[in-house]
């Protein structure tokens, strides 16, 4: 198991829409995310820049890199994509994070 953190931006005004749409996730997209060997995935909101600074563990065997290719997948990026930053294909502008400190 390795544990992956990247950070996201939200657009101006738009948290409570973004938590909204988080407390609705879609059962088809987090049995897709499991099926990809995600699981302990949080997401957390730094208030003054808009930043969202995800957590997730995936399983050795993860086909993670794959997530990009489901329909599901471009399905929640094209509803998500008018409250954050996103590339021209409609996936979060993501930025990967590297590991300094760890307790466990």
């Amino acid at each position: 198991m390795r544990r992956v953190a990247f950070k996201m931006k939200l657009f101006k005004g738009c948290c409570e829409e973004y938590k909204k749409r988080h407390d609705a996730i879609w059962p088809e997209l987090c049995r897709e995310l499991k099926a990809a060997g995600i699981s302990d995935y949080s997401i957390f909101l730094d208030e003054e820049t808009l930043t969202l600074f995800a957590v997730q563990k995936l399983t050795d065997a993860n086909s993670a890199d794959s997530l990009p290719e489901k329909e599901i997948m471009k399905k929640w990026w094209d509803h998500m994509a008018d409250i954050m930053e996103t590339k021209p294909d409609q996936s979060p502008v993501c930025t990967e994070l590297r590991e300094v400190f760890y307790l466990s």
